[in-house]
């Protein structure tokens, strides 16, 4: 049997997931990351996208986070996000309803936006998508 360590995934709403896990993946500011099981410690920066779980049955399980932290203890790690969704929970047209306006916002040249809230809407609209496609690729594959 692997080496598990603890997981927990929270927003500012709620405790989206905890139990046990064999790996977590994610892009953190500098790269994406693999932890398991005795990792060095860590402390990192998030960026928009999917968070996957391998789970001690051998499923894979993907969030999605819009940023925040990830803490690497020797047999724990917690993801800290401003939002957090299971990826189930997601809504695919919602959010290319959000990136549309994200774009037709950044196209509008009349100087009434803010050019970074509309950056940062695409942005995350765009790593929401990511994650649903990698949903898809997974229940394909």
């Amino acid at each position: 049997m692997a080496q598990t360590l603890q997981c927990d995934i929270v927003s500012a709403e709620e405790e989206i997931f905890s139990g046990a896990v064999e790996m977590l993946i994610a892009d953190g500011t500098e790269g994406e990351l693999g932890i398991v099981h005795g990792h060095a410690p860590l402390l990192t920066g998030l960026l928009p996208g999917p968070v996957r779980l391998k789970t001690t049955s051998g499923e894979e399980r993907i969030f999605y986070v819009s940023g925040g932290y990830l803490e690497v203890q020797p047999y724990a790690v917690t993801v800290l996000a401003d939002t957090a969704q299971r990826a189930g929970d997601m809504d695919e047209a919602a959010a290319l309803e959000a990136k549309k306006q994200a774009e037709q916002a950044l196209k509008d040249h009349s100087g009434e936006i803010d050019y970074s809230k509309a950056a940062a809407r695409l942005a995350e609209a765009a790593a929401q998508l990511r994650t649903l496609q990698q949903i898809r690729k997974k229940a394909r594959g």
